[in-house]
Formats: C-alpha cells, structure tokens, sequence
C-alpha cells in the first residue's frame, strides 16, 4: 500500500509543479531557437524544477517515516546546490567556474555524508579505495550531473532515461534495501510527471534546473547501493550506457578534432539521429536499447556478479559502435 500510495502522491505532485511552473515560464523562461538547437518554437523550460519538488518531498517523507536515515537524506538533498545553480542558469547565464565549483561543493557534502566510493571489485579482487576513491566520487558525480545537462537536447530524452535507470534502480535494491528502493522509484515517478509535459512534441523544457539535479541523485543512488553491495556500481554504469557512451564519445571526438570541447553544440549522436528521423522515433529507439539490451545485461551482472566487468564491457562496446556510426562530436 505504501509503494502505491508514494507513487500516485509523488506522480501528482511532479505533473501538478510542472503545470504552475510552465506559467511562470511562459512569462520568465522561454526558451528561444538558435543554430543549435533542435526545437523549432518558442517553449518555456525549467520544468525539470517539478521532479526536484516532488522528489524532495518525497524523500523528506521517508525520512520523517524512518525509512531513510539523517545521513543519507542530507546527501540526497545536497543535489539542491545543484539544482539551484541550475535554476539561476535557467534565469541568467552563469559562468562555468560558479557552476562548476556548486557542482563539487554538492559532491563533496554528499560523498562525506554516504562514507566515499564504495568498495570496488574485480573478480577476485576486492578494493578499498580509501581517499582516491572520495577524488574517483567527486570525478563520478560531476560527469553525470553534467552529461545529464548535456544529453538533455531533444523532447523526452534526459526524463526517459531518469524514469528507466531509477525504476530498475528501484527493482533491483527491492532485493536487499527496500529503503533505498523507495527513494529509487520516487524518482522515478517524480520524473515520469514531468516527462508526461516533455514527451514529444514538449509542452515545456527541463532546464539545467532538472537535468543537473537527476544525473547527480541517479548518480549518488548508485554509489548509496554500492556501499550495500558493491555489483550495483556495475548495475548502475550498465544502466547509464546509453548517456555514458554518447557524451563520452562526443566530447573526447570534438577534443581530438580540434574542436572547442567546452562549449555548446549540436553534435551528440542522438541529436544527428533525431535530426534524420525525428525526436520521437529517437527516444523510442533509446527505450528499445534500453529495454532489451541494457537491461537484461545489467541483470545477468547482478545475478552473477563474478560477470561484471565482462558484462558491463558486452554492453558498452554495440553503444560506442553506434555514436561512432551517427557521427558523434561532427559538427
């Protein structure tokens, strides 16, 4: 009843803060077309602020509940610095150095409340990473949050991805942390109420305000499930291939092509891809992936951990082939 109850109320509550907040964007927030973008029309964002009140709502539910410790709701709520900056990125271009240093303070809060990097393994190996895994953390974390603003270039997409990783998240910590798997599928649904506004064609944009704040929460839930048990770090890169791969390849191909790596572009693979076929068309195709590839090899992996590093090798190599294939990092 619990987990029915949480999913409705958190599900309303992302899809209502989504409506209130598209008026205020109408006015505040447009977000108008250039050379770069992929949208042709006028359309508000911020959005992504509704996922980040339902959810915060929700985790503040959980932890008054008792399923959810001091400590690990400090560190889930250190994502507010994130989406804070973002929300004022959303408003007024704020230089990268601001962003970056809200983006490791957020990441530092979080890694001291959550005890680092968990342990690491290798077959046979069992590594304690020690304080070069609090640097691998911070390393970690920044990347997603970021690559989640990146990737977030087309309807749907960043919500799509937030809804997959953290509902099989959620299905995979039901086995040993029903806590944890409480806070996994709360945003889950948190963003499956904004992606109900966002599916193609958007009625109203994310903003930095919702794509930083998901990729560093999906982030951090990893790290959180892999001090319970270390092969949902594996779980976890497996399930973020798909965003990985792309932001990955893209930028160390524009780095290498002389290209102005750090600043904005339209060269992702799927931005090719949606360009040729179409937002909708893409977003299904990354369901597709996503469904019946990356999933089933995640859950090979954490059925038999002692695959993991094969595993997660199977699943990024056919992703790399394909943002090779779309022309990632072209301009």
């Amino acid at each position: 009843m619990l987990i029915i109850l949480l999913s409705i109320g958190v599900l309303s509550l992302s899809w209502l803060s989504v409506y209130f907040i598209k008026a205020y964007a109408l006015k505040n927030l447009l977000d108008i077309p250039n050379q770069r973008s992929s949208h042709q029309m006028p359309t508000p964002r911020g959005g992504g602020l509704g996922i980040v009140v339902a959810f915060t709502a929700a985790s503040l539910m959980l932890f008054l509940g008792g399923s959810l410790d001091l400590a690990g709701f400090l560190a889930l709520m250190a994502a507010l610095l994130v989406a804070g900056i973002g929300f004022w990125d959303d408003h007024r271009h704020i230089p990268a150095r601001w962003r970056f240093l809200v983006h490791l303070a957020a990441a530092v809060i979080a890694l001291g409340l959550v005890q680092g990097f968990p342990l690491l393994v290798m077959g046979d190996w069992r590594i304690e990473l020690g304080v070069i895994g609090y640097a691998l953390g911070m390393a970690y974390l920044v990347w997603l949050l970021n690559l989640f603003n990146f990737m977030d270039g087309i309807d749907g997409i960043a919500a799509s991805e937030a809804v997959f990783i953290s509902g099989a998240l959620a299905g995979f910590l039901g086995f040993i942390d029903n806590e944890l798997a409480l806070i996994a599928l709360s945003l889950c649904f948190a963003s499956l109420g904004f992606l109900l506004w966002n599916w193609p064609r958007a009625k109203i944009f994310m903003g930095d305000v919702g794509s930083g704040f998901l990729g560093f929460v999906l982030g951090l839930l990893t790290l959180m499930a892999g001090h319970q048990e270390p092969i949902y770090v594996y779980v976890g890169l497996i399930l973020f291939a798909v965003f990985i791969t792309d932001a990955t390849v893209t930028l160390v191909r524009r780095y290498i092509g002389g290209q102005k790596w750090y600043e904005a572009h339209c060269s992702h693979a799927y931005q090719h891809a949606a360009r040729r076929y179409g937002h909708l068309k893409v977003i299904l195709a990354v369901w597709a992936i996503n469904l019946f590839w990356l999933l089933p090899v995640a859950s090979v992996v954490f059925r038999y951990p002692a695959y993991a590093l094969p595993g997660l090798i199977m699943a990024y190599l056919p992703l790399i082939y394909v943002t090779v294939k779309f022309e990632a990092g072209n301009a």
